[in-house]
Order: structure tokens, then C-alpha cells, then sequence
């Protein structure tokens, strides 16, 4: 099974700690101003991992494909 990172967009403070420790990963959305998760093929595990050790919101997750 492949793991994709996610976000709880109803808990996300939009501090951007995400993109500043992942920015391969995650991105602000600049039609909407919404944080999201890039589209890529294989996530580096080490980013993920650590933007949601520093999300202060703890909305950042992994999710089963």
C-alpha cells in the first residue's frame, strides 16, 4: 500500500510550518489560499514526518491509498 500525507483543512491554522519543512510536499493554493499537498508520485517520507512533528495543529496525517 502506498501512504499519502493529508491535511484536515477544519483544524489547519495556516502557519505555513508545512511548507517551510516540506516544501517538495505542501503548497498554498494561491487561487484559494489553502494549503495543500502536492501531487507527486512518491512522498519523501522524512518531510512528511517532519511537518507533522511541527504542525502545532496537528492536522497533517498520513492516509492509505
Amino acid at each position: 500500500m502506498n501512504r499519502i500525507p493529508a491535511i484536515d483543512p477544519s483544524r489547519c491554522t495556516d502557519c505555513d510550518s508545512c511548507v517551510e519543512t516540506g516544501p517538495r510536499v505542501f503548497k498554498r493554493n494561491e487561487q484559494t489560499g489553502i494549503i495543500e499537498v502536492a501531487d507527486l508520485q512518491k512522498y519523501p517520507e522524512d518531510e512528511v514526518q517532519e511537518a507533522i512533528k511541527m504542525c502545532p495543529a496537528e492536522c497533517i496525517y498520513w492516509e492509505e491509498e
